[in-house]
């Protein structure tokens, strides 16, 4: 089975894994919200393996898990970039200065298919970085409050957030914008050593069109909350409409390097 295959396989392992998250709760959900993350983890790095090699994968995981380490570390320590936080302990899995390692994976699943859909969107590595960012931040809409409503994390900030999300500050959606940032810039560098070998798009435009359709629903029909819908739908939006317009009108998939695409 090549790797865009098992990429797929992994990414159906993964949406049936979040049709269980509402399901569950306690224990159980914490143990479903660890498989979340590894198969999120797993479809990313073996698309990024099936399209620039096994090189670009170790990179792509390097730099995003390293840096989203470094930066939660210093987060929960000194409430910089993030605001006031600490993390529930003994929920998620082996822990390095109060963060669970699970965090730093995360950003990894979650960080890759908006990667993916800034280079189908746009040509210029400014327009890329800027995308992914903003993608990334519309992604923290849903995944914070979601978070943060099952304890796994908690705020200690007294700042203000966004009307209905007052309890996470705005700070944390400064620091989501800083912290990717850096990520999305190093790993472009990364890009420029590791030519695309395949177009196949497939995989990551099915992530993110699922992350951005299917979290608004579970927010507003399944986990109570319908505020962080809303702003999920429009924040992870600026990214996954652009992108499925391009996928739509075709041929031309921008961002990857070649004049047409195939999915996978």
């Amino acid at each position: 089975m090549t790797s865009p295959h098992r990429a797929t396989f992994t990414a159906l392992a993964w949406v049936a894994a979040q049709i269980a998250y509402p399901l569950t709760d306690g224990a159980a959900r914490d143990r479903v919200t660890i498989v979340v993350v590894l198969l999120s983890v797993a479809t990313a790095l073996l698309h990024a393996q099936a399209v620039r090699g096994i090189g670009y994968a170790a990179g792509f995981l390097l730099i995003v898990a390293g840096v989203g380490l470094v930066a939660e570390a210093v987060g929960t320590a000194s409430g910089f970039p993030f605001g006031c936080y600490e993390y529930a302990h003994g929920r998620l899995g082996p822990e390095l200065a109060g963060v669970p390692l699970l965090v730093p994976l995360a950003w990894v699943g979650g960080l890759y298919p908006i990667r993916m859909a800034a280079g189908i969107v746009c040509r210029g590595t400014g327009g890329q970085l800027a995308l992914t960012v903003a993608g990334a931040v519309g992604w923290d809409l849903f995944l914070d409050p979601q978070m943060v409503n099952d304890g796994q994390w908690q705020w200690c900030s007294a700042l203000p957030g966004l009307p209905g999300l007052a309890g996470i500050p705005y700070t944390n959606y400064l620091g989501w914008l800083a912290v990717t940032a850096v990520m999305t810039a190093l790993v472009l560098v990364l890009e420029r050593r590791c030519p695309v070998r395949t177009i196949a798009v497939g995989v990551p435009v099915a992530v993110l069109l699922w992350t951005w359709l299917g979290s608004a629903l579970a927010h507003a029909a399944f986990l109570n909350l319908p505020v962080s819908a809303g702003y999920g739908l429009i924040g992870l939006g600026v990214v996954a409409v652009p992108m499925l317009l391009v996928v739509v009108r075709g041929p031309r998939v921008s961002g990857v390097g070649a004049p047409a695409a195939r999915t996978g």
